[in-house]
C-alpha cells in the first residue's frame, strides 16, 4: 500500500453516517438474515440423517418360542384380574423405512384383549400381539419351576 493511498478518505472519515429521509433503516435481525448460509438443497441434511438412522430387522420366532409365548399369553389371560406385573418386548415396525426397533414395556397388565389382539397395561400403554418377542415376569418363574 502506498503512503498516499492511506490518506485517500481523510476528507470523509469523520462525517456522520448518512441516513435516508425516505427509507426506514433495516432492523438488525433482517440484516443478519442476509448473511445466513444458503441452503441450496432443502431437506438434504434431514434425508442423510434418516438414511443413516439404524433399524433392527424383525426376528422370526421358531415354533418352540411361539409355543412358549402362547402359553404365557393364556396364563396372562387367565390371571388378568390379578393385574400381574410383566415386561413385554415386542417389535415396532418403522414408519419411514424397512425394519424397526424392539421395545420393552414394563408394567401391570390390565387386560389381554384376544379379539383386538392387544395387551393393555394399567398405565394406558397397549402392545399388539402380532410382534411379540418375549413376556417376562415373576408370575412366570413359578410356571417354569413347579
Amino acid at each position: 500500500m502506498k503512503v498516499q493511498d492511506s490518506h485517500k478518505y481523510d476528507d470523509i472519515i469523520h462525517l456522520p453516517h448518512p441516513v435516508s429521509k425516505y427509507h426506514p433503516q433495516m432492523p438488525p435481525m433482517n440484516r443478519a438474515a442476509q448473511f445466513m448460509p444458503f441452503a441450496a438443497l432443502t431437506g438434504h441434511d434431514e434425508a442423510i440423517r434418516e438414511t443413516a438412522r439404524r433399524t433392527d430387522s424383525f426376528v422370526w420366532l421358531d415354533e418352540d418360542r411361539k409355543a412358549q409365548l402362547n402359553e404365557r399369553l393364556l396364563f396372562l389371560l387367565e390371571n388378568q384380574e390379578q393385574q400381574p406385573e410383566c415386561e413385554i418386548t415386542c417389535f415396532q415396525p418403522d414408519e419411514k423405512k424397512e425394519g424397526g426397533a424392539y421395545v420393552a414395556v414394563r408394567g401391570r397388565i390390565k387386560k389381554v384383549d384376544a379379539q383386538a389382539q392387544r395387551i393393555l397395561f394399567t398405565d394406558g400403554a397397549a402392545l399388539p400381539m402380532e410382534y411379540l418377542f418375549s413376556i417376562e415376569g415373576e408370575l412366570f418363574r413359578n410356571m417354569e419351576n413347579p
